[in-house]
């Protein structure tokens, strides 16, 4: 029996050898996505961990990677085709439809943190399971729904930490545009198809704009010259995505406009985007993005409803704070670090710890039996700001002696007063 975790998963931990593995991290990116999302007014939801197989199919599309490729499907012992989720949006509005949620307001804001599954080859930044916080404004066909979910997403960013940031953006339009660009990006490869890449081969049969998302070289070098996908926009989806640049423009978020960004799911429609940490002026990981997808819930038998939303990868964020050095507080809140002397003491010192958990004060007991001069270090591997000792002499004297392990000064405090104590000197 191999006892390890499958290929292309991982644990989390704390003092992880690999500090992206390392739950201080996690908790740092965590706190910060629910925190921002509550300020923007975006409440929880949760879906199960796998659906129907024909929920991507359907959402995602057929022939794009993440079904093609990617997923996790299997049949249930019922004979029934299901799939891990590969992605957080279309599970969130099967939920809106299926539990009608449409009924009790004309929007709602949710988000989601959650992992994901995809069938990828291990590398930097991609993993078969990986985890996501996503966010999605539904029933809002204004183009300010958009910027408020790009806004999110940058400011999410900011927050934690992330620098050298680029925003991408763009337009793909309607159906009856994208019908439009497709048959214009068809004739103009059409001479070059034998030079295309394999995957691109497929995409032409399967889905034309994926090819303009080929990350091969060669296929890019063929793409130079092609037809822009904005010039073949109709005058309501031109307004709109103006409209967005232009708010952007008005809260400072710079961007740059990429007539090849189309994202790698069908069921975008008009806005997309993505947040790029550059490197050296280059692209590096893409750490998130997302963007319109007006068809979507209709498209899963629910009546006509406009949607925005967002996805952003937890590995990436954390691995790119690691890489970039971030400022970021990593203490840990644990105020006292209960070291009784004696093993005599041991009751008396869980029951100091249960009244000081009582009053929302972190702490912990030494039970180990080790010496003083090993607890303390210890103590302050911990992140305790404070050591208490019970000792013999100072118990007597119904005193607990506490050192405080930034300034190592000591103090006897009155065994009445630790709290007092501990709630004005700690930081």
């Amino acid at each position: 029996m191999e006892m390890r975790a499958p290929k292309g998963s991982f644990d989390i931990y704390p003092d992880a050898k690999e500090r992206w593995q390392d739950t201080v991290y996690w908790h740092h990116a965590e706190n910060v996505f629910r925190h921002l999302a509550s300020v923007y007014n975006f409440k929880e939801i949760r879906t199960p961990m796998f659906e129907h197989l024909e929920l991507f199919q359907k959402g995602v599309g057929e022939g794009s990677d993440i079904v093609s490729k990617e997923m996790y499907n299997f049949l249930d012992k019922g004979g029934r085709e299901l799939a891990l989720r590969p992605e957080g949006t279309a599970g969130v509005i099967r939920a809106y439809v299926e539990n009608r949620l449409y009924t009790s307001s004309k929007s709602s804001k949710l988000y989601y943190i959650a992992p994901m599954f995809r069938y990828e080859r291990q590398q930097s930044g991609r993993y078969r399971q990986f985890h996501q916080f996503g966010a999605e404004s539904i029933g809002l066909s204004s183009p300010l729904a958009d910027v408020e979910i790009i806004e999110l997403a940058w400011t999410l960013y900011k927050k934690l930490g992330l620098q050298n940031l680029q925003l991408f953006i763009n337009c793909v339009g309607d159906h009856e545009s994208r019908k439009a660009y497709t048959q214009a990006l068809k004739d103009f490869l059409d001479p070059k198809f034998n030079e295309l890449s394999s995957d691109s081969k497929i995409r032409y049969q399967k889905n034309m704009l994926r090819i303009l998302d080929s990350k091969d070289l060669a296929d890019q070098k063929l793409l130079e010259g092609c037809p822009n996908i904005l010039e073949f926009l109709d005058d309501n989806r031109r307004a709109h995505f103006e409209t967005v640049l232009k708010k952007l423009d008005e809260l400072g978020i710079k961007y740059q406009v990429d007539p090849k960004l189309v994202r790698g799911l069908d069921y975008y429609d008009s806005t997309v985007f993505e947040i790029i940490a550059m490197k050296d002026h280059e692209r590096g990981l893409t750490i998130g993005g997302g963007g319109r997808y007006d068809g979507l819930i209709e498209s899963y038998s629910g009546p006509k409803t406009p949607a925005v939303g967002f996805g952003t990868g937890v590995e990436r964020i954390i691995q790119t704070l690691i890489e970039q050095e971030a400022n970021i507080s990593l203490s840990t809140p644990l105020v006292a670090y209960i070291i009784p002397l004696e093993e005599s003491q041991h009751q008396l010192a869980y029951i100091l710890a249960h009244t000081l958990r009582s009053h929302d004060i972190a702490c912990d007991v030494d039970l180990t039996g080790r010496k003083l001069k090993a607890s303390l270090p210890y103590a302050s591997s911990q992140g305790a700001e404070f050591a208490l000792i019970l000792g013999e002499d100072e118990m007597k004297d119904g005193k607990i002696k506490i050192k405080n392990l930034v300034t190592r000064q000591e103090e006897n405090v009155d065994k009445n007063s630790v709290i007092n104590f501990l709630s004005k000197n700690k930081s």
